[in-house]
């Protein structure tokens, strides 16, 4: 049984007390001015000579987290535990740095023996609560946070977190609530407004939006800590904002480090070995889009390594996936600093990111540098606004050469559509019936199955104008949530349009029905600032035109590069105006949408949007390019790949 420090001081000369006692005075100045390797030195002085002293080894522990050495912090204050388990402060901290190396239900263990000596450890509930999330146990996760406001009802993070957690169970509108407490009780509390305002989104409410939205810009511009990146696709069309909101992001949550060094040198690879990363690999719109990449790649050239960080739901896709690779990780377990770490081992050469700063993403792997050169795709619509990523996979519609300089990586402009597009998805035979699709059995459906975030003011505007224009036609959206549904019928009869002409469809059990059915739907009207993605690529492969207009993020251009992919740019609107008038025309002239649908139909195996292979071979040749400049001591540049 190790000693308590009064019973060591007990036993201790009296000189060697008042030594020991000086060092630990030297050693807390020292960590409270930042001189971290001075405040280590007097810790370890004293250790010598009172080995299990417990305010040293819980300061070294400390000292070890504030480095984000989190294993040698878990081995040190769980020491500290050790010499005195009665000590509140030590079990919090040893629960944080659990709970940074994942070691959640550990972490949750410890965060309650502190709240077993502290009661009113408000912070141990809230931490707490964040481990819960982390493990999905939402319910729990609400309980630890309520927790929190009860003992600190001005704990504006508990609050922030809560909505979080309310959000992600989809309660919404409660997830609004508790984001305006924690507005109320700090105003300025980091990235706050973007979640708000997009949990808001999710749901269609849009009380107060222009003037929120004005509010929020303008802090970005002023370089505000107001929203994290992915919201600010959504809420701003303009790509120095984008940029803004990420490197804002990045410098408070994902700074760069060198705890891994310098790469060795390397001899130039008979095989790249390319990297991907992602918690996605499951039946996910990214998974969908890029399986068949992963499948055509040269295997007798390139060996493709799937970090998976997300969880393993062993679907159909993961099965899939799971045999594309030369070898697939389960890597979910593991700290950001040990992923990259990992990564090193297998000598990866570019290490690629299909996260960005989705949810559940881990940026923080590419912070310490899992390869030599780091390359951002498809998950993210954006600049990252890092330093440490080299290169960002576009074209020259979504990233014209005009804005080259809003993103922070390098371009790699592929040929066609940057948006790999898997075309052995299966459509199934079945024919809908207009009725069995839920709509009316004559009438002009226009449709847009993008997620309800996406949707604007405008947008729905323009979308009841050309409702009014339209006689009998109908807009055939997802049913994303009950609320959304509800406040965009609202919304419906305040632009004076009967809300029964908003058709809902609800979700199908089978990707391959859902294809099937948008094709009782007429035209794809799509929304801007963040245009379809995923959704864009399911209506044309199903034989649905698009109607879009390019804004200017790369989010806003999506749908213009797959249409001209595909050789339909007459779909391309070239203002907001544009498009209105071009879907009313369409939806007037029958003889011309069945010349376009004809023509998308005659496409869709012939023209680059949906040519797997093709694409492949488009995007390895930027990887060799990468290699190449990389191995001859040149700098990432922009790549413009040839047809």
């Amino acid at each position: 049984m190790t000693p308590s420090s009064d019973q060591m001081l007990q036993e201790l000369d009296e000189a060697t007390v008042k030594r020991a006692s000086a060092k630990l005075g030297e050693g807390f100045a020292a960590q409270q001015s930042g001189r971290l390797a001075d405040a280590e030195a007097a810790y370890r002085e004293v250790l010598k000579v009172m080995p299990g002293q417990f305010d040293a080894l819980h300061m070294l522990g400390v000292i070890a987290a504030q480095v984000q050495n989190f294993t040698l912090a878990a081995e040190l204050i769980g020491s500290a535990v050790d010499a005195d388990p009665e000590n509140a402060t030590a079990h919090y901290n040893l629960g944080y740095v659990l709970e940074e190396l994942r070691q959640y239900l550990a972490a949750i263990a410890s965060y309650d023996q502190a709240i077993a000596r502290k009661p009113d450890h408000f912070v141990a509930y809230n931490n707490r609560g964040v481990a819960l999330h982390a493990l999905n146990r939402l319910d729990h996760a609400i309980v630890s946070f309520d927790e929190a406001i009860r003992i600190n009802p001005n704990y504006a993070e508990a609050y922030y977190n809560r909505g979080v957690a309310l959000s992600d169970k989809l309660d919404h509108a409660a997830a609004v609530a508790s984001f305006d407490v924690a507005r109320q009780l700090n105003p300025d509390y980091p990235f706050l407004e973007g979640m708000r305002l997009y949990t808001k989104m999710r749901i269609c409410d849009w009380r107060n939006f222009d003037h929120e939205v004005a509010d929020l810009r303008l802090k970005l511009e002023r370089g505000e800590l107001v929203t994290p990146p992915w919201p600010a696709l959504a809420l701003t069309n303009s790509c120095a904002l984008q940029r803004n909101a990420a490197r804002l992001w990045v410098e408070a949550k994902h700074p760069g480090s060198d705890a891994l060094g310098a790469f060795a040198p390397r001899q130039r690879p008979e095989k790249i070995r390319v990297g991907y990363f992602s918690m996605d690999f499951r039946n996910h719109p990214v998974a969908v889009l890029t399986a068949g990449l992963f499948e055509a790649h040269n295997r007798d050239a390139f060996e493709t390594y799937a970090f998976s960080y997300g969880p393993n739901t062993q679907d159909d896709m993961r099965k899939r996936l799971s045999g594309a690779f030369h070898r697939f990780i389960d890597v979910g377990n593991k700290t950001d600093q040990d992923i990259a770490a990992m990564a090193r081992a297998f000598k990866i050469d570019i290490a690629v990111d299909l996260a960005g700063y989705t949810t559940g993403s881990r940026a923080g792997i590419f912070a310490f540098r899992a390869a030599p050169l780091q390359v951002s795709y498809l998950g993210f619509a954006g600049t990252s606004g890092a330093g440490y990523m080299d290169y960002l996979i576009a074209d020259e519609t979504v990233v014209p050469p005009a804005s080259l300089a809003f993103y922070d990586e390098k371009i790699v402009a592929l040929p066609h559509c940057y948006q790999a597009n898997d075309r052995s998805r299966e459509i199934a035979p079945k024919i809908f019936s207009r009725a069995e699709a839920g709509l009316p059995p004559s009438g002009f459906v226009f449709c847009c199955f993008n997620r309800a975030y996406k949707i604007t003011p405008d947008v729905f505007a323009r979308w009841m104008r050309i409702l009014r224009r339209v006689d009998s036609s109908v807009l055939w959206l997802s049913d994303n949530h009950p609320a959304a549904t509800l406040n965009l019928r609202q919304e419906a009869e305040r632009a004076g349009v009967d809300p029964q002409r908003l058709i809902f469809a609800p979700q199908r059990a089978s990707s391959a029905e859902h294809l099937a059915r948008q094709r009782a739907a007429d035209l794809f009207l799509d929304t801007l600032p963040f245009n379809a993605h995923t959704t864009a690529g399911d209506a044309l492969w199903a034989g649905l035109p698009v109607l879009t207009v390019a804004g200017e993020g790369l989010a806003a251009r999506v749908a213009a590069s797959m249409l001209k992919a595909i050789d339909l740019p007459e779909l391309i609107a070239s203002t907001p105006e544009d498009y209105e008038a071009r879907a009313v025309a369409l939806a007037a002239d029958p003889k011309r949408l069945q010349d376009i649908k004809a023509k998308l139909e005659r496409n869709r195996l012939t023209a680059p949007l949906f040519d797997v292979q093709q694409f492949t071979r488009h995007l390895e040749d930027a990887y060799r390019r990468m290699i190449e400049r990389q191995y001859t001591g040149l700098p990432p540049e922009h790549i413009r790949v040839a047809p």
